[in-house]
């Protein structure tokens, strides 16, 4: 390849990452010598300039502030270059506009999406991996949102989460997050069936990764629609995947598929309580209403409530303490072997809540002030000699 570099290089995955190299402090000079050779010289310079671009700027904030006015240049590139300059200039690009906001809307001001969506279906799979990054990393700025869902990316999109290489795919998922966040967008994704190749990123990757917690995020939205909720029960073991994320999943995963779960039983219980029940989602459950985010915890604890056997709401019934419910649903539950597991996990549930409490409990004696106590327990305030 041109460039022969590494995929893991392109620091715009990294958009959240913790990378702190120091900054290199760049001359005027030489400054200047680079906006010439990506202005005016010949393919060659500018390949070498767009790449030392991306260098200078992979982890330096003032170097992407100093170099922004490379951008119609590069984008340039991108529309009139070789396939080399071509990806020499979307990693440029993606440098530019990671963690920079203005740069992220140059670059789409500059014309960039067009040139984009043309490699986005290029068989040339580099160039459908940059492209599909700087989608990503370009849908990250709330203003270029409409600009990239009118260009036409979400069905390509779509079509790289369903063909694309593995890394393709990952930054797939996250532009399509990202672009989900207007609604309009979220019905024009359901419409193109992204279900099974979501289920499929599940299935294949692992499911406590920041690229899992958009996946999941975006289920949980898709399920909003009952489209969606179809599409997941008609896809193989795609129930039973959200019920894996509980377990295997990070915090933001778990609290986004129990809302999905949540949604499908809200919607229409008689429809879906057993089939949930069926893909053994009582020990996920039971450990999110311990050790899940506060919105976990109470997604968990409603979702308990709708899959226990009685169809009466709860305000028609008297109160239940979480161990009744639980132990309701467990007997109801075919399979010795899974009853066993959902047992076992509601003792030790128990066993975590009672230690969670004392240790709240000691919290606030530590915290009591001596007028706080009962007046027997208060100590002398005349010392002893």
């Amino acid at each position: 390849m041109f460039l022969g570099m590494a995929l893991s290089d392109i620091q715009a995955r990294g958009e959240g990452s913790g990378y702190c190299g120091s900054e290199r402090r760049v001359s005027l000079a030489e400054l200047q010598g680079i906006m010439d050779r990506i202005r005016y010289g010949t393919e060659e310079h500018k390949v070498q300039a767009a790449l030392e671009i991306r260098r200078l700027t992979k982890t330096s904030s003032r170097n992407r502030r100093n170099l922004s006015a490379a951008i119609e240049p590069l984008v340039s590139m991108l529309r009139f270059g070789s396939s080399g300059s071509s990806e020499a200039a979307i990693l440029g690009l993606l440098n530019l506009a990671v963690k920079d906001e203005r740069n992220k809307i140059s670059i789409v001001e500059a014309g960039a999406l067009e040139p984009l969506i043309v490699f986005l279906e290029s068989t040339n799979s580099d160039l459908q991996e940059y492209a599909t990054a700087a989608l990503f990393t370009l849908s990250a700025a709330s203003v270029n949102k409409a600009s990239i869902s009118a260009s036409g990316a979400i069905p390509l999109l779509v079509n790289v989460l369903k063909d694309g290489s593995q890394q393709a795919k990952k930054d797939a998922v996250a532009a399509l997050y990202n672009l989900s966040t207007i609604t309009d967008n979220l019905k024009t994704i359901l419409l193109l069936h992204p279900i099974p190749p979501l289920i499929g990123f599940l299935k294949t990757h692992k499911k406590s990764s920041k690229t899992a917690e958009k996946c999941c995020a975006l289920l949980e939205s898709l399920v909003g629609f009952d489209e969606g909720r179809t599409a997941l029960m008609a896809e193989e073991a795609g129930v039973l995947t959200v019920v894996e994320i509980l377990e295997e999943g990070s915090l933001q995963s778990r609290e986004h598929a129990v809302g999905a779960l949540l949604t499908m039983c809200e919607s229409d219980r008689s429809r879906y309580r057993e089939v949930i029940l069926k893909e053994g989602v009582i020990p996920g459950l039971l450990e999110l209403t311990v050790q899940g985010t506060s919105k976990s915890q109470g997604k968990a604890h409603r979702l308990l409530e709708l899959l226990r056997d009685s169809p009466y709401p709860r305000s028609e019934l008297q109160a239940d303490t979480l161990q009744n419910i639980v132990s309701s649903i467990v007997s109801k539950i075919d399979g010795h072997e899974q009853a066993e597991k959902a047992k076992k996990m509601l003792a030790e549930m128990v066993q975590i809540s009672m230690e969670q409490s004392l240790r709240q409990l000691q919290q606030r004696a530590l915290m009591c002030t001596p007028s706080e106590l009962p007046a027997g327990k208060r100590r002398s305030e005349v010392s002893s000699k």
